[in-house]
């Protein structure tokens, strides 16, 4: 099987089969968005949804937010994984925010990597929800899954996204992102993949290996 044709059959079924998907994080805004991305690092997006809806009601806008420490966001964050890092980060991001883009979120993924908290995992994800930039965001999930099918032989994030983004078209890479998150999620998962219930077997690198 060439690379070709195991993009294109991994493609065309999550196009016929999950043509709608999307992220799993509860958010009203960009602002929402862009904080529960940075939460959601090395988090599940259950637990995230768990404490935003305090955390939004007590700062609802970057302004409100730029205004609290760090020592302000911890109580609201506490069980999410790092929460000292993430809370020094927010604070921080909402300040630069202000400071340095006019209290606006940054609507590209250079403006948003310059965020304390978003690197490029988080600016791809904000960039390609909200705005539809045709960027692949990477996760835990997109490179594994994209490794062990066999999209990708790339050994850093940033090379997977790279083979990802030279295969997959233009306008299905804000959706793809998410087809392979959640297959990777629910699935292709980390310690034992249920490739019995996979519709990927067909074209995944891995599964053939296993039972050549």
């Amino acid at each position: 099987m060439t690379l070709s044709e195991r993009y294109s059959g991994v493609l065309s079924y999550f196009r016929e089969n999950v043509p709608l998907a999307d992220s799993e994080l509860h958010f009203g805004n960009d602002y929402e968005l862009l904080v529960s991305v940075i939460l959601s690092a090395q988090c599940t997006d259950k637990r995230v949804n768990m404490v935003t809806p305090a955390l939004f009601h007590r700062w609802p806008d970057v302004e409100s937010l730029s205004h609290a420490s760090a020592e302000d966001i911890y109580p609201y964050i506490k069980s999410v994984s790092y929460p000292n890092n993430k809370a020094k980060n927010l604070a921080a991001m909402a300040r630069k925010v202000m400071q340095d883009f006019g209290g606006k979120i940054p609507s590209n993924v250079d403006g948003l990597m310059s965020l304390p908290g978003a690197g490029r995992k988080t600016a791809n994800v904000v960039a390609s929800i909200l705005y539809k930039e045709p960027v692949v965001a990477v996760d835990t999930h997109v490179f594994r899954v994209s490794r062990r099918i066999g999209l990708s032989r790339g050994t850093t994030p940033r090379a997977v996204e790279l083979d990802l983004e030279r295969h997959i078209p233009e306008s299905v890479r804000p959706v793809a992102h998410h087809w392979l998150l959640l297959h990777g999620r629910y699935i292709c998962t980390s310690r034992a993949p249920k490739c019995r219930q996979c519709p990927l077997t067909s074209w995944c690198a891995h599964f053939k290996s296993e039972n050549s």
